[in-house]
């Protein structure tokens, strides 16, 4: 592919096509991290394709891998209502955090981190030693209290390393789980947990959580050695946090709610260990947050009859296999037998497995020298997704007409 004064030239021999009756064609985007959302691709790219095929039904599904973005996601493919709450952040600081709930009130879908995040630490004051996932509970008490009996959350960026015991204590606190007295073994004040077999409006919810990681809770792959750094503990503070998950997990094996085995469950140690309380204490499913998405937009039944889907990302290279939108996407497409295209602002396949595995690899980028502050202008973003595709499905067209031609001839 080249460009030339602005515009995209392509070889024939580039453009990969199964099927040259090009119906229907499914976009389905991840956000293009810093950039342009998840919806803005797909108008793009959508854009892109109307131009050269006015009559094709172009159908945009917005996607996220389950993380951060999740409730936004689903706010712009379901009707859904906001919820705005008052909840205690990382800090223990009073701040506004807000999830989405179905409109018949049934289901719930929220975020960790609009409670937990990151991003609400100040850099200067980042110590997960002193951080809870208490808003967290919260959250869902409130969730809870409000008649929901679904619940699905995101549990990505976290600023916690507790084991998600301040979202137990939370939860007992708003009379959502039982008390028990114990020792307090950990930093917050708060160490009561949940009788076995009680009733409460946690065990009455289903809970379904968006996990992309298979750490344990603690030990050298545990959410203290891998994930505790990141959030600004230091050497001494991570083997000390590592011990207190030990400490939390057994327990909570003696308090009846959990086998030794399950600290050890994959994902157990996600988000700082508040994979493990989701499981112990709210007999949470983990699963892979693309899948859940690709479940709610109902994925399977938008591609049965499609005839290719273009798929991307802000940036594709070998974690794109690991479990992101794309690779949700594509073994979706690879089960119904459906073309899929890998479109992102950046590519990186020095291992060759992109190519491998989807019938197109390009960058929306291609021989544009721009410096990548202006590559990353959402303006600039979305014009070179509608050129791209604009261009190759130009070329499509061609394809098209040779095709057509020659089989003209050959009756004549």
């Amino acid at each position: 592919m080249k460009r030339e004064k602005g515009k995209i030239q392509w070889s024939l021999r580039e453009v990969k096509c199964r099927r040259y009756d090009m119906k229907k064609v499914v976009v389905a985007f991840d956000s293009f991290k810093g950039c342009i959302s998840a919806h803005e691709a797909c108008k793009a790219a959508a854009k892109g394709i109307r131009t050269v095929l006015p009559e094709a039904n172009v159908v945009e599904i917005a996607l996220s891998d389950g993380g951060e973005g999740l409730v936004k996601c689903v706010q712009q493919i379901l009707p859904t209502k906001s919820v705005s709450i008052d909840v205690h952040g990382p800090l223990m600081t009073k701040l506004k955090a807000e999830y989405a709930m179905s409109m018949d009130g049934k289901t719930a879908y929220m975020e960790m981190a609009a409670a937990n995040g990151l991003t609400l630490v100040p850099i200067d004051q980042r110590d997960p030693t002193k951080t809870t996932t208490y808003g967290v509970g919260e959250m869902v008490a409130d969730a809870l209290k409000r008649g929901c009996q679904k619940i699905v959350m995101g549990i990505g960026g976290s600023a916690t390393c507790d084991g998600g015991r301040g979202m137990v204590d939370a939860l007992r606190d708003k009379g959502c789980l039982e008390k028990r007295n114990h020792k307090n073994l950990y930093h917050n004040g708060h160490g009561n947990l949940m009788q076995k077999g009680n009733e409460c409006l946690a065990q009455k919810c289903k809970f379904i959580v968006a996990c992309d990681v298979n750490n344990p809770l603690y030990g050298e792959n545990g959410a203290a050695h891998i994930f505790a750094p990141q959030k600004g503990a230091t050497k001494e503070q991570v083997l000390w946090l590592d011990e207190q998950l030990r400490t939390f997990a057994k327990e909570t094996e003696q308090a009846g709610l959990a086998t030794p085995e399950l600290a050890n469950h994959p994902g157990a140690g996600a988000a700082g260990g508040l994979g493990y309380a989701l499981l112990a204490y709210l007999n949470a499913e983990l699963n892979s947050g693309i899948d859940i998405v690709l479940d709610l937009v109902n994925f399977d039944v938008a591609i049965k009859d499609a005839d290719l889907v273009i798929t991307g990302e802000g940036k594709s290279d070998q974690q794109t296999m690991m479990g992101k939108v794309p690779h949700g996407v594509l073994k979706r497409c690879k089960k119904a037998g459906v073309p899929v295209w890998l479109l992102s602002g950046a590519i990186d396949d020095r291992t060759g497995e992109l190519a491998k595995n989807f019938d197109l690899v390009r960058s929306i980028n291609e021989n544009d020298n721009r410096p990548l502050s202006v590559l990353m202008q959402p303006d600039v973003a979305k014009k070179n997704i509608t050129a791209f595709l604009s261009a190759i499905f130009f070329i499509y067209l061609q394809i098209i007409r040779t095709n057509r031609n020659i089989n003209k001839t050959n009756k004549d």
